[in-house]
This record gives C-alpha cells, sequence and structure tokens, in this order.
C-alpha cells in the first residue's frame, strides 16, 4: 500500500481544505499589491484625516460640532441626502424596470442622459441646473438660495446610481417566474414582494448606498445654486472648505470624520435591510 492510498478520509479533506485556503506566489503577490494600492489610496489618507481631528482635542471636537453654523449645514446634508436616497431607490428601480422590460421610441436616448450627470464635471452641473432653476429660468421656476435647491443639485448627480445597479440585475431575471406567479394567482404587489424584490433587494441597496455617501460629499454642483447661505443651505463639505480657509484644519478634519462615520453607518444599516429582504425569498 502506497503513502497515498494510506490517507484516511479525513486526512485528504484536511489536506484539500488547506490547498484551498493557501495562496499561490502569483496570488499572494496580486494581493500585496491590490493592499498596498487600496492603503495608500484610501486606508492612509482615512487615517490621517482621523489623526488631523484629534489634534486639538476633545474641545476643539466639541466646538465644532456645537457650533450652530456646522450643526445646520449637516442636519441639512444629511438630511437631504436621505431624502434624494429616498427618491432614487423608488424612481431609479422604476426607470431601470422601463429600460429593461419595455421597448419605445428614444430609448437609447434616454440611457445616454440617465449617464450624464457620471459626464458632466459637478460645477458644470451647477451651472446647468443655475440656467433652468434659477433666477432667469426659462420654465419660471426659481428654487435658487433655498433648501429645495440642495435637494434639487443632489438628485440631478445622484440618479445614475440605482438605476445603474438595478438595471443588469432585472436583465439576468426571468420574466416567465413572474408570469408563472400570476398564474398561480399572485397579484403584482404580491409577485413584486415575494419574487422580485428579494432579488433587486442587494442591487437596490448598493445603489442607495452610493447615492447617500455622494448625496452628504456633494459639492460643485451645489455652489452656484444654493448659494451658501449659512444656517439655511450651507452644506457640509462647503462648511469644510469654510474651516480650511480660515486655517481650522482640526475642525475641517472633525467635519469629514463625521461624514465618513454617517456615510459608513448607512452602508451598514443598508447591508442589513438588504440581507433581511433577501432571507424573506
Amino acid at each position: 500500500m502506497t503513502a497515498e492510498t494510506a490517507l484516511t478520509p479525513g486526512s485528504a479533506r484536511k489536506r484539500r481544505s488547506r490547498s484551498a485556503t493557501s495562496l499561490t506566489r502569483s496570488s499572494g503577490l496580486g494581493l500585496g499589491i491590490a493592499l498596498t494600492w487600496f492603503s495608500a489610496l484610501v486606508l492612509i489618507p482615512l487615517a490621517l484625516v482621523v489623526v488631523q481631528s484629534t489634534e486639538g482635542g476633545w474641545a476643539t471636537f466639541r466646538d465644532t460640532l456645537t457650533n450652530p453654523q456646522t450643526a445646520a449645514a449637516l442636519r441639512l446634508t444629511v438630511t437631504q441626502a436621505f431624502i434624494v436616497t429616498l427618491a432614487n431607490v423608488v424612481l431609479g428601480t422604476l426607470i431601470a424596470w422601463v429600460l429593461v422590460r419595455d421597448e419605445f421610441p428614444g430609448k437609447r436616448i434616454l440611457e445616454v442622459i440617465i449617464d450624464i450627470p457620471f459626464a458632466l464635471p459637478t460645477i458644470v452641473a451647477g451651472l446647468v441646473l443655475l440656467s433652468l432653476y434659477g433666477p432667469q429660468s426659462p420654465l419660471g421656476v426659481n428654487v435658487a438660495n433655498t433648501e429645495r435647491s440642495v435637494f434639487l443639485a443632489l438628485l440631478f448627480v445622484t440618479l445614475p446610481f440605482v438605476v445603474r445597479t438595478v438595471e443588469p440585475v432585472l436583465l439576468e431575471l426571468d420574466p416567465e417566474v413572474e408570469q408563472a406567479a400570476a398564474s398561480l394567482g399572485a397579484s403584482r404587489f404580491t409577485t413584486f414582494r415575494r419574487i422580485l424584490l428579494p432579488a433587486l433587494a442587494p442591487a437596490i441597496t448598493a445603489g442607495a448606498a452610493l447615492s447617500f455617501a455622494r448625496g452628504i460629499s456633494e459639492y460643485g454642483s451645489l455652489v452656484l445654486l444654493s448659494g451658501n447661505l449659512p444656517n439655511k443651505t450651507e452644506v457640509a463639505s462647503v462648511r469644510i472648505l469654510t474651516y480650511i480657509e480660515n486655517g481650522n484644519d482640526a475642525a475641517a478634519a472633525t467635519v469629514a470624520v463625521l461624514l465618513l462615520l454617517v456615510a459608513l453607518a448607512a452602508i451598514v444599516l443598508l447591508q442589513i435591510l438588504s440581507s433581511v429582504v433577501a432571507r424573506r425569498e
């Protein structure tokens, strides 16, 4: 009996487990390069921002967050980003459904238009919005220097996220499953809730997370339309710039760290929500 044939089933399974979890030399090199690149671009800068926020001590951190102007900017930013995300979840899913399931004249043009916010520099987007919805609006709609301008600007720049995350999943879903559910007496709402929603939930939450993160960090599309009025239309990104211009880097880093924590909390919450919905499938 050879050594290979003498192996017990348990030892063979252990060898397969070790080989499955071990990295080859090329895989290890690739992983090392990826982690180094990710650390240089993301982890190290984030760590430096966190360290910078602590330079002034707890007093600076507390005074920054309790400053009425900063608190108003944070409240406006998070609130408007949340509302815009909810709108994108509903409208983005609906637009993706129409683009995948229906054929109509101008469909290809609409596909291109949806991606315009990705292609436009944000300051150009702000100029476009100011031309359409500012004091000289050809539509007769002037929302400049109001909270509605913040909502409109965030809605414009975040429009494609949910559409582009949900669309590929819809393309993979078989319409015959829905037809089978309908033939068994399921209503449209039941079919959506029990069949479509669990399949779409990961894509919807991914798009929502991207939309919310973009919303709380947006700057360029807001500066022209909102007017950056303190305690009224000033957002957190503008407040950070103001702190930097005044030489208060610790306060700027404090606001940035808070936005980072809010974004991480939103991502975790959306992941939990996605898991709960998917388990109902």
